[in-house]
C-alpha cells in the first residue's frame, strides 16, 4: 500500500515536475525526428539551467533567449499538468492495499507517457511510434511481471480489441475519403483516425485490459463528440467559418478516458450499472 504523508507528496510532486520538464524537452525534439537534447529554446539557444524547467523559466525572467525566442506557456502549463496528475495517481491509490511500489511508479510513468503523447498530438497532429512502441512494451512487461490490474491474456486482448475497432474505423474513414475525394474531383489529404491514433488506443488496451477498455472507448467517443462540438460553437463565437474535414486531434481524448479508466474504474463501472 502507498502511505501519504508530507513525504511521499513532496516526492511525488518533484517528480512530476521533473516529469514535466522531460516531457517538453522530447516534445520539442522528438517531432522534428531530432534526436532529443537538453532545453533549449525554439531557435536552437541553449537554456540556462534555472530555465530547463518552463515554470522557473517564467518566475525568473528567462523566457526568451538572447534572439528573442520566447518559451510558450505550453512550457509550465505540461510541468503543472504533470505534477497534478501524478498527485492525483498518489491520492487515488492510497488506500489499495494490493497497490506496490513498483505498479505505482510504472503509473507514474503512464502519466508522463500520455503527457508527452498529449502535448505532441495537440501541437503536431502526430503520434510517433518511437513513443509508442516502448510504451507498449512497458504495458507488457508490466502484464507479465506485477500482479496487479490486467494479466496478459486481458491485456493482449485489450489490444486486439483497441486495434481492430479503431483500425476498422480508420480504414473506413480513409475509404470515405477516397471515394469522396473522386465524386468532388479534389483530394482531401486529411482523414477522421490517424493511424496513431490506432496504436494508441493499442496501447491504451494494453494498459486497462479488454473490459475497462470498453468503456474508455465509450468515453472517447463521447468526448470527442463534445469536443468537437464545443470547437464549433467557439468557432461561431469567434465569427470564424468552419471547413468541412478541418482535422482536429483525436488522440487526446483517448488518452483523457484511459487515464479515467485507470484511476477511477471501479467508480465508473459503478455509474454504469
Amino acid at each position: 500500500m502507498i502511505e501519504i504523508n508530507a513525504i511521499s507528496i513532496i516526492l511525488v510532486a518533484l517528480a512530476g515536475w521533473i516529469a514535466g520538464v522531460i516531457v517538453n524537452a522530447l516534445s520539442d525534439d522528438l517531432p522534428q525526428r531530432a534526436s532529443p537534447k537538453l532545453p533549449h529554446y525554439s531557435d536552437g539557444t541553449p537554456r540556462p539551467l534555472i530555465a530547463w524547467s518552463g515554470i522557473l523559466a517564467f518566475i525568473f525572467n528567462k523566457r526568451a533567449s538572447a534572439n528573442g525566442a520566447r518559451l510558450r506557456w505550453r512550457y509550465p502549463l505540461t510541468e503543472i499538468t504533470t505534477i497534478v496528475l501524478f498527485l492525483m495517481t498518489l491520492f487515488t491509490f492510497q488506500d489499495d492495499v494490493q497497490m506496490t511500489l513498483p505498479q505505482f511508479v510504472i503509473y507514474l510513468l503512464y502519466m508522463a507517457i500520455f503527457m508527452l503523447i498529449t502535448v505532441i498530438d495537440l501541437e503536431h497532429r502526430l503520434i510517433l511510434f518511437v513513443v509508442i512502441i516502448p510504451s507498449c512494451l512497458l504495458a507488457l512487461a508490466d502484464a507479465i511481471l506485477i500482479d496487479y490490474g490486467p494479466d496478459l491474456g486481458e491485456a493482449i486482448l485489450g489490444a486486439l480489441l483497441g486495434f481492430g475497432i479503431f483500425f476498422l474505423l480508420y480504414l473506413g474513414g480513409f475509404i470515405f475519403t477516397a471515394l469522396l475525394s473522386s465524386i468532388r474531383n479534389s483530394k482531401i489529404e486529411e482523414v477522421a483516425f490517424g493511424y496513431g491514433d490506432v496504436m494508441l488506443i493499442t496501447l491504451s488496451g494494453l494498459i486497462l485490459g479488454w473490459q475497462s477498455l470498453i468503456i474508455a472507448m465509450f468515453i472517447t467517443v463521447f468526448l470527442g463528440a463534445l469536443g468537437a462540438i464545443v470547437y464549433l460553437i467557439v468557432r461561431r463565437l469567434a465569427g470564424r467559418h468552419y471547413s468541412l474535414f478541418t482535422p482536429l486531434p483525436y488522440g487526446q481524448y483517448i488518452v483523457i478516458a484511459t487515464i479515467l479508466m485507470l484511476l477511477f474504474a471501479p467508480e465508473i463501472a459503478g455509474l454504469l450499472r
